[in-house]
């Protein structure tokens, strides 16, 4: 067990005119290394979620528990939590604003009070899992590409060694190229880290071709949770609350309907194709 939430409610602006229930009675467990997605319209709750598992949102009912401890004890270290939960804003670039990528990345495991060598192989060994090579490192973060900063604000996070690494739609804004690369980091670190990767995306198609779970919330509740092949057989269900699945599953949901003999839980074109080639012989 990672992280595990029991009937955590929030509520925003609460006394205000503008108190809204956020979330309701939530209950779910992020188990360590697993790749989940988190997927629901505007206003669902993702956001808000993320946010109160490194603690920098309160609950306003329940328990939240790392590794077996109550976040909420006196005695627990929030410190401690936040460089382990690593959050990654959407748009992180935004947050870079040191003079070079060097300083930039070693500027949260600065703080964390680490002696001088901890800080600098932490640093060194970030960059170097994204990709970011020594050419670059003296270089001002604010004139790299797209794709090159976001691949330094998520070394930023890494450097403060994660257990959890928790990523609020880190698409947003890449053209496909830097998207490939972004999501191929992500199943290295992942695999090679062993590090539990968290992804808030509105993308089905991403989620379905990376994600080995997948959590679906409505109005600030769980409504699904499993792999993406059981959860995107809801289709129907998924568009009343907004939502759709990968194109290649609702064609072959469509070809299933007209009396088409072919598996229907495809997740991507590949898949897809293969089925169709399958029931054509």
């Amino acid at each position: 067990m990672s992280v595990l939430l029991k009937n955590v409610s929030y509520i925003y602006g609460k006394g205000s005119s503008e108190e809204k229930l956020a979330l309701r009675d939530i209950n779910l467990e992020i188990r360590q290394n697993e790749f989940a997605a988190v997927v629901g319209h505007t206003g669902s709750g993702k956001s808000t979620l993320i946010q109160l598992l490194n603690g920098l949102e309160k609950a306003e009912s329940g328990e939240i528990f790392f590794h077996g401890k109550n976040i909420y004890d006196k005695d627990f270290s929030m410190k401690m939590l936040r460089s382990k939960v690593g959050l990654v804003f959407q748009y992180p670039e935004h947050q870079l604003f040191e003079s070079t990528v060097v300083k930039d990345v070693a500027f949260g495991p600065s703080n964390m009070g680490w002696e001088q060598l901890k800080v600098e192989l932490s640093t060194f060994g970030a960059l170097k899992d994204v990709g970011i090579g020594e050419e670059l490192f003296d270089v001002s973060p604010l004139a790299l590409s797209g794709g090159q900063k976001r691949r330094v604000a998520i070394a930023g996070v890494l450097a403060m060694e994660p257990e959890i690494l928790v990523l609020d739609e880190p698409m947003a804004g890449l053209d496909p190229a830097s998207r490939k690369e972004i999501f191929e980091l992500l199943k290295k670190l992942h695999r090679e880290r062993k590090i539990t990767v968290l992804l808030v995306s509105h993308s089905m198609e991403d989620v379905a071709e990376y994600a080995s779970r997948v959590i679906v919330m409505n109005q600030g509740q769980i409504v699904l949770d499993g792999e993406p092949r059981k959860v995107f057989r809801y289709e129907k269900e998924l568009s009343k609350i907004g939502l759709g699945v990968p194109q290649a599953t609702s064609l072959m949901h469509f070809l299933a309907e007209q009396g088409v003999a072919v598996e229907d839980d495809c997740l991507t074109v590949q898949e897809s194709i293969s089925a169709i080639l399958k029931w054509l012989k």
